[in-house]
């Protein structure tokens, strides 16, 4: 069996959803639950993922973009929710109580032959985590809603064979928006989001040289471009491969491996 290696695509990314596909060949998880069930298996229908071999979902904080099919999903599919207790609490829905799993930190859970590690990341919500899904030798990193780029997101970066790293927003573009002051500080404040500039200086300084795949994620509708930030790290890349994932359409399924990889469609 390919333990070594993993298939990974965002069914959608960004202010109006979130959700990850990470998985190898007989097992898979999501991270987030922010599209509808509906939307959520027509997209992974359209990439040929098959959510029988879906065995959990992982749930990253309780804002709405993140949580708004978990609820029917989960019961739908008799999905176990990994979800930390801050981020239950916020959550405005109820979960069937045997589906909810505790979510300790830097502890790796095993769901079939995929080992998860959840780690607390900077973010305006209750109790948020980021996370790193590993199978066999090969680590992939859901790093996204950060206001800021600390240790611990460091230390699983510099580990991960492809990551989605928020991008969310440029600067400037920021600056010279119609969003109100309060907005653009929310955003901007240390506890919102990670401009192109952050995650850049982050991918820069500590990108491992077996990462073989970037996909910027999270971008802003209205403060970023797409073919601006892909340009910013297109200049850095050094042999890997930078994808910006939509707002609007699932991304391709990338197949990730230790210690090479293979984009397929």
């Amino acid at each position: 069996m390919a333990y070594n290696q993993l298939s990974i695509a965002a069914l959608n990314s960004g202010s109006n959803g979130n959700c990850y596909y990470v998985g190898n060949e007989e097992h898979a998880i999501l991270v987030d639950a922010g599209l509808s069930c509906r939307e959520t298996e027509k997209r992974m229908s359209r990439l040929g993922l098959s959510m029988d071999k879906v065995r959990a979902v992982f749930i990253s904080h309780e804002h709405t973009d993140h949580i708004k099919g978990l609820s029917v999903l989960s019961k739908k599919f008799n999905l176990p929710v990994y979800i930390t207790t801050g981020t239950l609490n916020g959550c405005k829905f109820d979960l069937r109580p045997d589906l909810i799993k505790p979510l300790p930190a830097h502890e790796a859970i095993i769901v079939g032959n995929l080992s998860i590690t959840g780690f607390p990341k900077i973010h305006d919500a209750s109790e948020p985590y980021s996370f790193m899904i590993s199978s066999g030798a090969t680590n992939i990193g859901v790093f996204t809603d950060l206001g800021a780029v600390c240790e611990q997101l460091t230390h699983y970066f510099q580990q991960c064979h492809a990551a989605f790293l928020e991008a969310n927003y440029d600067d400037e573009l920021l600056s010279k928006s119609a969003y109100p002051y309060f907005l653009k500080q929310r955003i901007s404040g240390g506890r919102g989001h990670l401009s192109n500039n952050q995650a850049l200086e982050l991918f820069k300084a500590h990108k491992p040289v077996f990462m073989s795949h970037l996909l910027l994620s999270h971008l802003s509708k209205d403060n970023n471009c797409p073919d601006l930030v892909a340009n910013l790290f297109k200049e850095h890349a050094s042999g890997t491969e930078i994808i910006v994932a939509s707002r609007y359409v699932e991304t391709a399924v990338y197949t990730i491996s230790e210690p090479v990889a293979v984009h397929s469609s």
